[in-house]
């Protein structure tokens, strides 16, 4: 993401070696140019949460946790339940993270993987009306990079999706029009999961989970939000660089050739 290019500037013989094994199709941690590192997805992690995720990709490590309450709808959607996507950058887990509200990058991050969950509708906002147009369930997801080690948006869609599928929500009844929460609790409505398939462009080759130095590599970058049907539910491209047409046709059909591998890797839905 943007944040790593404040940092400073690649060198300029780190490239040409990035580059000189690309051209031989390697990489310098020996992986395929459309192979992911390693994931490991551990939810129930926050105890105090309704529902949690840590995420390694690799090194790269995203916790991310779901908080409900009860609350207003929006405006133009009286009839849904309220989801929001928070991500905050912690010092701590790189040094091109600053203290401080959340920056640019951070806001991208968190809209990136709101508008896959939305566009692909995977919790299912209709269900999450207790009084229409009055009260509803508010779902709030927060993610929080632990280690920056590049490919932040594969590695949180990862978490925020693996969070929600293990989240619990409190029963609710209504009466007289007031909402009374009990003790028990069910499984949060997902209609459909979502992952994140990031590909960095570094000159003319497209690179599936880019590691920090091949994001300070890169031209550009472009992020496909992926269904369980396999459509593409979002698209997000960052970097100053272009995409040539076939190069963007190419990415996509990577995206989703990698895509079933990422669905392996997060829990299967509440009571399947």
């Amino acid at each position: 993401m943007s944040e790593s290019k404040s940092a400073g500037v690649l060198s300029l013989l780190k490239r040409e070696v990035i580059l000189a094994g690309l051209r031989k199709g390697e990489r310098e941690d020996g992986r395929s140019l459309t192979e992911y590192r390693e994931i490991e997805v551990k939810t129930g992690y926050v105890g105090k949460a309704e529902g949690s995720a840590l995420v390694s990709l690799g090194d790269t490590k995203v916790i991310a946790g779901v908080k409900v309450d009860v609350g207003t709808p929006f405006p133009d959607t009286p009839n849904m339940g309220v989801q929001i996507v928070n991500a905050e950058f912690i010092p701590v887990a790189s040094p091109v993270f600053e203290p401080g509200p959340p920056g640019e990058d951070a806001i991208e991050l968190a809209r990136v993987i709101d508008r896959g969950l939305r566009s692909a509708e995977a919790v299912d906002l209709e269900s999450l009306v207790l009084v229409p147009g009055s009260k509803v369930w508010t779902i709030f997801v927060d993610i929080y990079p632990l280690d920056h080690y590049g490919n932040l948006i594969d590695a949180s869609g990862l978490a925020a999706m693996s969070a929600l599928l293990d989240t619990k929500l409190p029963v609710a009844t209504v009466e007289e029009g007031e909402v009374r929460v009990s003790e028990e609790k069910k499984p949060l409505p997902i209609k459909t999961r979502v992952v994140y398939v990031t590909i960095a462009k570094i000159e003319d080759f497209l690179v599936v989970d880019p590691t920090f130095e091949e994001e300070l590599a890169a031209d550009a970058r472009i992020t496909y939000a992926v269904n369980e049907d396999l459509n593409i539910c979002g698209i997000q491209k960052g970097g100053s660089g272009a995409f040539r047409v076939k190069e963007l046709l190419d990415a996509r059909d990577i995206a989703l050739e990698v895509a079933p591998k990422l669905f392996e890797k997060l829990p299967g839905k509440p009571g399947a």
